[in-house]
């Protein structure tokens, strides 16, 4: 495990300041599902986010300068572009955890359960993000899986107050208006734009995520509310799992509900001009 903490704060300190926890399955997921906690913590002397990344990335796509790469020379590279975002965004403190991702997909593996369940204790968030449980990159899902289990290892004073499955492989424009958890990413565009840059391996490996990212961000702002004015210049969507920390809630059947109603709204918009 790696802890990189930008401002030089004592460890013990960094990790309890924390009010915003986000942990993704790999590197650059952070800037592109958890923009707008970044951007509510920036330059506030109250609020401090932090991000976990739970994998090593050493399977990401590489071409140009990076096709001749090792997976142990890009998870060095991918290291130092997670800690170049942290220190644009200030973070309060970045942790890399470096497991393979077949690690993280086995269902069997507890320890990284643990380990997830030690961070959030520590840090005592009052926000977490993660990926949505609709997400289709596999490890993504396996992910946020793993932090709804370490999070039911929990004793409910130690837990987030709320938990937030945000978009990255999938979006969520799909989700019922009612349901969706909007999260403003208008602040700061030029933070954005940095956070969103220094994942130069990825991006000249093959992905403009830049793009995307922002790309969906004006969408949803855009396309968030067909009868009114734009509310917002930038809008990621999450779904709420705080639900999901009562190990009695089944999480499968919480997720494909989500979608049995937006069958239903769907079927009654057709059924009502029929």
């Amino acid at each position: 495990m790696i802890i990189y903490i930008p401002d030089g704060e004592q460890q013990e300190k960094a990790i309890s300041r924390t009010t915003h926890l986000a942990i993704s399955a790999h590197q650059d997921d952070i800037e592109f599902m958890a923009y707008a906690p970044i951007a509510e913590c920036f330059g506030k002397a109250d609020k401090w986010f932090s991000g976990v990344v739970v994998t090593d990335g050493a399977g990401s796509p590489r071409s140009g300068l990076y096709a001749d790469y090792t997976n142990e020379e890009m998870k060095t590279v991918r290291i130092t572009e997670q800690k170049k975002a942290a220190a644009v965004g200030e973070y309060s403190f970045q942790m890399l955890l470096g497991h393979p991702s077949k690690e993280v997909k086995d269902p069997k593996n507890t320890a990284v359960v643990r380990e997830i369940a030690e961070i959030i204790r520590s840090a005592k968030p009052k926000y977490l993000y993660t990926h949505n449980l609709a997400d289709k990159h596999d490890t993504h899902v396996a992910t946020a899986l793993k932090v709804i289990a370490a999070l039911r290892t929990l004793s409910p004073e130690e837990r987030p107050e709320k938990v937030y499955g945000c978009e990255v492989w999938r979006d969520l424009d799909w989700v019922n208006d009612e349901e969706k958890m909007y999260m403003d990413c208008g602040p700061h565009p030029n933070l954005m734009r940095c956070l969103s840059a220094v994942f130069d391996s990825q991006i000249v490996g093959g992905k403009r995520y830049d793009l995307a990212a922002e790309g969906r961000r004006l969408a949803n702002a855009t396309f968030s509310a067909s009868h009114a004015c734009d509310t917002y210049t930038a809008l990621n969507y999450a779904m709420d799992l705080t639900p999901l920390m009562d190990e009695k809630t089944d999480i499968a059947e919480y997720i494909t509900g989500y979608i049995e109603r937006f069958k239903k709204s769907v079927t009654d918009m057709i059924e009502k001009f029929l």
